[in-house]
Formats: C-alpha cells, structure tokens, sequence
C-alpha cells in the first residue's frame, strides 16, 4: 500500500504546469485596462459633457422655490395686558366668596391668560389644514402665482398640495417655547408676502377664539348662575312659605290658649313658639307675607344678584389690541433658494455621465477580452 501511495504521490508532483497563456487569459492586465480606459477617455468625456448639459438644462428650468420665515416664542404681560384686564374683570363672579368672608380665588379664567397656552393655540392654528386650505382658496396672491398655469389641476389638490410648505416648527429640543414660522413659494418676494399674510390672518383667528372663548364661559357662567338663583329662590320661597303656616298655626294656638301678649315659659321646645302673643304673631304673618325680596329669606341671593348684574354689564371689547405670541425675527426671506441647487445638480450629473461612460468603456473592453480568450 505505501508503495502504491508512493508512486501516485510521485505521479502528481511530475504533472505538468499549466499553459502561460491560460494564464494571462485568467487575469486582467492592469496595463491593458488603463490603455482601454485611456482609448475611450473621449467616450467617457463625451458621456460627462453630454449628461453636464442636460443637467444644466434641467438646473435652469426646474420649478424654483424659496422660502421666508420669522421666529416667535411667548408672549410677555404687555403684550396681552388690553385683553388680561378684560379677563379680570369678570374674575370676581368667578370667585368663591365663603362664609367666613374668605375668598377662594377662581382659577377658571387662567387658561385664557396663559402665556404657554397663547402660543400653542397659535402654532395649533398656524398648522392647522383647514386654516392653511381658507388661506390659499381666498388669497389673492397665491392665485396670481404661474405656478402650473399649462396643466388644469383640481383647486382643492393644488391647495392641499402646498400644505407641507407652510409650517410652524419648534426650534430645537432644547427650546421648548421657539418656534420658526415658515413659507415656502415659488419666488423669494411671493413667499415674503403669503408668510406676512398668513401671519396676519392666524393672529386675527386665535384674537377671535380668545375673545369667543372668553365670552362663551361668561355665558356658560351667567346659564349657572341663573339655575343656581332658580334654586336658591325655589328653596326660599318654600322656605317663607313654610314660615307664613308655621306662624298661622302659632296664631291659631296663642288665641286658643288666650295668650295675646308676650309672656314668658320655661319650655324651650316651644315649636310654634306662642310666646310671642297673638297680637305680635299676627303683625308677623303680615310681614312675611309682604316680603317680596326672597334675599331676606336667604342672603346667598344677594351675591348671585351681585355677580348676575356684574356680567349684564360686562361687554367683549372686540377692537382691543393684543398679541398672543412674541416675535423675535419678524418674517424675511433666505439668502438663497432652497431649491433647486443648481451647482449640485450639474456637478451630479457630470459625475452621472462620467461613471456611465466609464462602465460603457469598461463593458466594451471586458467583450474584447472574452472574444481573444475564444
């Protein structure tokens, strides 16, 4: 056995090399594949040049589109004191006015002079796609625009179409109460104008809400206050009536018991309270009877009547000047387009060409290569 292995093994380290030109058919020739390369340089320029231009052309006649923006944050007290004084005004119906003359302060009113929740109603409103489809469908401006002008497109899926391009962003994680405000148009003074224009218009909406939020609590207060005085004067005039029959009862008795002066008894569970007399019980009734001012009867009608009338002759102010945010850059537009980039675009397409011309000469000498092989 080891012989045979011998001889097999001997056998093998004799076998003949294979041929050189197998070789050099296996492998690429660095030098071949620059010389290839270099004879095709004017395909591969060629494919460049020609992508550069269409590129180009394409950099110059695509649709442009630049953007304004402006930045805000919170507002301060003197920006909204016109509307805090109206607020405060009211601020006392709102009130709990205790027995023991302490006053819990109300604080349903606060959400109305909220400074975080001024701004977040505004950039709630900005970004809003029913403020931002009225803004477009009646600005005068937009529709001037030559955006389109060739292509019958569906007014509604144009305008929704913009919607992306109108924003109120936050600055950054760090700052909480930043926001930039944006519009993005086909040219730089188109995008200055529909940005002040939309501004103007969400600043007038959410002065608006403030003021009709404002006036339906006052009205949502006056409904609860009118069916608290409902009760209250239910109750006290239940209360009166009960008061009247009570003393008639007492009357009745004193008579009976011919008590018609005040006298004087031990009994201090004396109910009907006869004591007093019959003539004093009589001059009683009468008096109950005549009472037609219920606040006698329970005290609690006096401050509803108080907070009642303080509302009647509290009126909205609806030309006041107020601001719900702060601007700390007012809108302008940016330096530059945001697109297209022209340059990136035909340096991109330089690049384009000059790789597919690259593989095309490629390609042609790899087809050489297989048909020399053969």
């Amino acid at each position: 056995m080891s012989g045979n292995s011998e001889q097999i093994s001997g056998k093998s380290s004799h076998l003949p090399p294979p041929p050189a030109s197998l070789i050099a058919d296996s492998e690429i020739d660095l030098k071949d594949l620059f010389q290839a390369i270099w004879k095709g340089k004017l395909i591969i320029i060629g494919t460049a040049f020609i992508f550069a231009i269409f590129s180009v052309i394409y950099a110059l006649n695509a649709q442009e589109w630049w953007s304004s923006k402006a930045q805000i944050t919170l507002p301060q007290k003197q920006d909204y004191s016109g509307y805090q004084q109206q607020v405060k005004q009211v601020q006392s119906v709102f009130d709990v006015y205790q027995e023991d003359g302490t006053v819990l302060v109300s604080e349903e009113l606060e959400q109305f002079i909220n400074p975080e929740l001024m701004l977040k109603r505004f950039v709630v409103a900005f970004n809003s796609s029913v403020n931002k489809q009225a803004f477009l469908e009646s600005s005068s401006e937009f529709h001037d625009l030559s955006l389109n002008k060739t292509q019958e497109i569906n007014p509604p899926i144009q305008t929704r179409s913009w919607f992306n391009k109108i924003a109120a962003q936050p600055v950054g994680k760090n700052e909480a109460f930043l926001y930039n405000l944006s519009f993005q148009s086909t040219t730089k003074q188109s995008s200055l104008i529909l940005l002040n224009k939309y501004i103007e218009m969400i600043e007038q909406k959410v002065k608006d809400d403030a003021l009709n939020n404002l006036h339906a609590m006052i009205k949502s207060k006056m409904r609860e206050l009118t069916q608290q005085k409902t009760m209250i004067e239910s109750q006290a005039s239940d209360e009166l009536a009960v008061t009247i029959q009570r003393n008639k009862y007492a009357y009745e008795i004193a008579l009976s018991a011919g008590i018609i002066k005040p006298i004087r008894v031990s009994n201090q569970y004396d109910y009907f309270n006869i004591a007093l007399g019959a003539e004093i019980i009589k001059n009683k009734i009468k008096v109950l009877e005549s009472v037609s001012n219920l606040s006698i009867v329970e005290p609690r009608l006096q401050k509803i009547d108080a907070k009642i009338k303080t509302l009647n002759l509290f009126e909205i102010d609806r030309v006041i000047d107020f601001n719900t945010v702060r601007f700390l850059e007012k809108a302008s537009p940016l330096p530059s387009r945001d697109q297209p980039k022209r340059a990136i675009i035909a340096i991109l397409g330089t690049l384009l060409g000059g790789i597919t011309g690259l593989t095309f000469v490629l390609t042609l000498f790899a087809l050489r290569r297989l048909r020399l092989v053969k």
